[in-house]
């Protein structure tokens, strides 16, 4: 008696057990990837600057150190692995060829190197895209810098950082403590590689469970990453409504969006947090000056050397002038499972650099923050530099996914603070002393700020297009000045008061 033909979908099954594909890309992470190019590359970058301990600095050490942290995110030695036709997103697949020493790079400035000369090396490292047949991410150490000291860049793709599945791998390098590197081989074996069969039959079994993944998979460009965002639930929804009502109101004209090109300019700026807080410190009394936070004073701070930076330029500044920035802030969200670093809101904010009174900036900046969160549920920077390990380019990484799949229609510039810890980390036996975030540009933007506070300094990172920002120094230099002026106002305020 002949046996009867099994079904459509149980062969299917048989070949997808041949190969383990399991583990696909959410449709926003995949979007990443597909929107990138050369003008813009979907990754998120740290620039850690070291003490090296009395014994000197170990290459070999970090990369022990490394491929330790990362035994447990497999994330790190996975590859994206497109399904034929492209029916569906990408599945991560290991890396038979994964080789740490690929990832883990050795460098040095000429001795001895300043801080403009680390700079350069981060624009140029950090405007190449990441090579897509290897795992998604970069780590650079660079020696030779002056004071004894040496700094760890990092590189990492949207794609590959989502707060849940993978942390920003700067996140896994830096410690609470001195450790010592464990020189014990760790013996790793790739997992079974898919065929393109089973990532085919795999891809079809998804589409029949889940019908809208295929239709939101071909729809590409903007309309994919809509509908992604409609999708993504906890981590990023916010971002969708801040769309659409940014929607109503485009961001005003302003020489910050610009066709950019491939190449960057970083530049670094340092300055005291205790600045920050006296100037809430000196604040009169009522006035809202109660509501007035930290994280305000940096805006204005920020308003300040825009204002000094377009009058350099000879732009029209006048009253009513303003710069329009996506300000991602993470929220509290008690009820949500996982990190809290996955829980991201949109706010969008006009800077008022036409106003020429600092003192009255920070109360605009204030009162506009208050109402956009009258719920009080943004986390406060205490508990938010208190998320285990260094939580910052996490953090950062997940704000700058965000603001990339934002239209540039709706803001002018973006700008990411995340509070870091007060206390000392390390790599190694080695003390970090600065912590530099390197946000992307997205397509028309010619700035991104990014900024941490790490023990009493707050660490801007000013990433910008080569071309259009060849005066990039203008704005770091103007930041201090625009922190004095804060400084200067606000203690005539204390005297009258």
């Amino acid at each position: 008696m002949a046996q009867p033909t099994p079904s459509r979908r149980h062969r299917i099954s048989d070949i997808c057990d041949d190969g383990g594909v399991t583990d696909r890309l959410a449709s926003l992470d995949a979007s990443f990837l597909y929107m990138e190019d050369t003008t813009t590359p979907m990754h998120v970058g740290s620039v850690l600057i070291f003490q090296a301990p009395q014994d000197g600095l170990d290459y070999e050490d970090i990369v022990g150190i490394i491929a330790e942290r990362i035994a447990a995110n497999p994330r790190y030695r996975q590859v994206v692995r497109h399904v034929p036709g492209r029916i569906a997103p990408p599945v991560w697949v290991d890396d038979h060829r994964f080789d740490i020493s690929y990832h883990v790079r050795r460098s040095a400035l000429p001795k001895p190197g300043d801080d403009r000369q680390l700079g350069e090396f981060v624009s140029r490292v950090q405007s190449r895209l990441l090579d897509r047949v290897r795992p998604l991410w970069e780590v650079y150490v660079v020696e030779g810098l002056q004071h004894d000291r040496f700094a760890i860049i990092t590189k990492a793709h949207h794609a590959l950082v989502d707060g849940v599945h993978a942390l920003d791998i700067a996140d896994l390098i830096v410690e609470e403590r001195v450790t010592q590197p464990d020189h014990t081989t760790r013996l790793w074996r790739a997992g079974p590689a898919p065929s393109d069969a089973a990532i085919l039959a795999q891809a079809l079994l998804d589409n029949i469970r889940r019908p809208g993944t295929a239709v939101e998979t071909v729809r590409g460009g903007v309309d994919e990453v809509r509908a992604a965002l409609a999708k993504v639930g906890r981590g990023l929804s916010d971002f969708a409504s801040a769309l659409m009502r940014a929607s109503a109101r485009p961001a005003p004209a302003s020489p910050l969006n610009q066709t950019i090109g491939e190449a960057r300019r970083f530049r670094t700026v340092d300055t005291d947090l205790d600045d920050y807080r006296t100037v809430r410190a000196r604040l009169p009394k009522g006035n809202f000056a109660e509501d007035v936070s930290t994280h305000d004073v940096i805006l204005a701070t920020i308003t300040g050397a825009l204002r000094i930076w377009m009058l350099t330029r000879g732009e029209p500044v006048r009253s009513g002038t303003t710069v329009r920035a996506l300000v991602p802030l993470s929220i509290d969200d008690s009820d949500a499972s996982g990190p809290r670093t996955g829980r991201i809101d949109a706010c969008l904010i006009d800077l008022p650099v036409g106003e020429p009174s600092a003192s009255m900036r920070l109360h605009q900046i204030a009162f506009a923050m208050r109402q956009q969160f009258e719920g009080g549920r943004a986390v406060g920077a205490q508990r938010l530099s208190r998320v285990a390990g260094f939580a910052s380019p996490t953090i950062h990484s997940l704000a700058s996914r965000a603001g990339s799949a934002m239209s540039r229609r709706f803001f002018n510039l973006s700008i990411t603070n995340v509070p870091g810890p007060q206390e000392a980390r390390f790599v190694g036996a080695a003390e970090m002393i600065r912590a530099y975030p390197v946000m992307p540009l997205a397509k028309g933007q010619a700035l991104a700020i990014g900024l941490t506070s790490y023990r009493g300094t707050v660490c801007y990172g000013l990433n910008a297009d080569r071309d259009s920002m060849r005066d990039l120094s203008v704005i770091a230099e103007a930041i201090p000045d625009a922190l004095d002026e804060l400084l200067a106002a606000h203690d005539v305020h204390r005297r009258k008061a």
